[in-house]
């Protein structure tokens, strides 16, 4: 007769097998084998990221490997150890630590490739973690038997609305349906604007506007996806549609008229990321154009954010339109006496030497009128980086014209008042 074999228990009893081996020095064995596992993995994929080169670890996600190949190891060296272990005790804790393990590889590779092909922005990246974990979570209870009596437990903290039982766990799913299809409409959204748009040869402004469209699109659909899954009747939507036109009509307009600015200012291309403008007095660069707001940053580093239907009514100069080359005026004067001629030729010469002013346009010296104290002389030059501001330009071809005047004595006259003081007659 041969002896008998011991069986390895079912996977639901894997917990209660463990609960069995409490008492006896064998669990705190075995929990110390899986923490040492655990351990040299994390050592060992450490030490392998270190040796890929800074430029390759971007292209490949190096950083996201970790969270893959630290069960993966683990599991090898416990499917390596529980064989050894099995012939001279219980191996209930490494049975239960196999599935737990091959379950954290699976989820967490998988979310890894997902998180390749649609590269997320950091947000969406941080959301998907814990997705990924909450997952993980839901199969390790399934694993250990206690999924069942956990989702009966939250089922029964609720209330009932009409024909709907609405309790905890059905709040829970709902949330994570909405979670998971905002994701993915999030996820595709990159995607399609990352490898289709960016790819593209369509103007900036276009290949933005295209993207946003696309990605509110995409949230609609993801929007009639998950309330079905919650268990929201779609045809709420009409009455939600009735409220959402009387919330426009009431106070909604500005943000509307603001959104659909927005895509006017994307579409017709007048103003576009980068453009040097001037709004209000306000000198600065288009760094952004978001749904509601455009960002313009200042010479001095402020950003300002006006609203986009500002920037359809009201009147903009946008210094970089058409072409980058810009004039701008700087205005001299002189005394009634001083050598006019010499004058002209100082105020060219400052032009000619900065390295700002260019050289297609030629720069001008006008006369502008006889003032009360002087001569008006104007300088008229071109150049093309607006983006480098005027207040520098203008300050270094003063600051030469002003030692030269000082090297030729030429006078810059100052107020003058001329007082006859009348004698009275006795």
């Amino acid at each position: 007769m041969n002896p008998t074999v011991p069986t390895e228990p079912p996977v639901e009893n894997l917990v209660d097998a463990l609960l069995s081996d409490l008492s006896n020095t064998v669990l705190l064995t075995q929990a110390t084998i899986i923490l040492a596992a655990l351990v040299l993995a994390w050592f060992g994929v450490r030490q392998l990221l270190r040796r890929f080169p800074d430029e390759s670890r971007a292209a490949w996600h190096i950083n996201e490997w970790p969270r893959f190949l630290v069960p993966m190891l683990a599991l090898m060296q416990i499917l390596l150890v529980r064989p050894l272990l099995h012939h001279s005790q219980t191996v209930h804790l490494l049975n239960l630590a196999e599935p737990l393990l091959m379950s954290m590889f699976t989820i967490q590779l998988s979310f890894f490739f997902l998180r390749s092909i649609f590269n997320p922005g950091p947000g969406l990246r941080a959301v998907e973690r814990v997705v990924s974990w909450l997952v993980w979570g839901a199969v390790a209870l399934h694993i250990m038997g206690y999924l069942t009596p956990m989702i009966e437990s939250l089922d029964a903290i609720g209330f009932d609305l009409g024909k709907q039982h609405i309790s905890l766990y059905t709040a829970l799913i709902g949330l994570l349906s909405v979670i998971i299809t905002l994701i993915t409409a999030l996820s595709v959204g990159r995607l399609i604007e990352n490898r289709l748009i960016a790819g593209s040869n369509l103007n900036p402004n276009i290949k933005l506007a295209v993207s946003k469209i696309i990605r509110s699109l995409l949230l609609v659909v993801a929007v009639l996806v998950a309330l079905p899954l919650v268990g929201i009747d779609i045809t709420v939507l009409s009455v939600f549609g009735g409220a959402l036109g009387v919330g426009l009509g009431l106070g909604l307009q500005k943000i509307a008229s603001n959104y659909f600015s927005g895509f006017t200012l994307l579409l017709e291309q007048s103003i576009r990321i980068g453009d040097m403008v001037t709004v209000d007095g306000r000198f600065g660069e288009v760094r952004e154009i978001a749904t509601r707001y455009t960002v313009i940053r200042g010479r001095d580093g402020t950003e300002y954010i006006l609203p986009n239907e500002s920037l359809i009514t009201s009147p903009v100069i946008n210094h970089t339109l058409a072409d980058r080359e810009n004039r701008i005026g700087i205005p001299v004067q002189v005394a009634y006496g001083a050598d006019l001629n010499k004058v002209r030729e100082i105020m060219l010469t400052a032009a000619a030497k900065h390295p700002r002013v260019i050289s297609t346009q030629e720069p001008r010296v006008l006369l502008t009128g006889f003032g009360d104290n002087g001569i008006n002389m104007e300088l008229r030059i071109w150049m093309m980086d607006p983006e480098e501001g005027l207040g520098r330009l203008k300050s270094d071809i003063n600051w030469a014209i002003w030692e030269a005047f000082q090297r030729e004595g030429i006078e810059i006259p100052f107020p003058q008042r001329v007082v006859h003081m009348a004698q009275n007659s006795l």
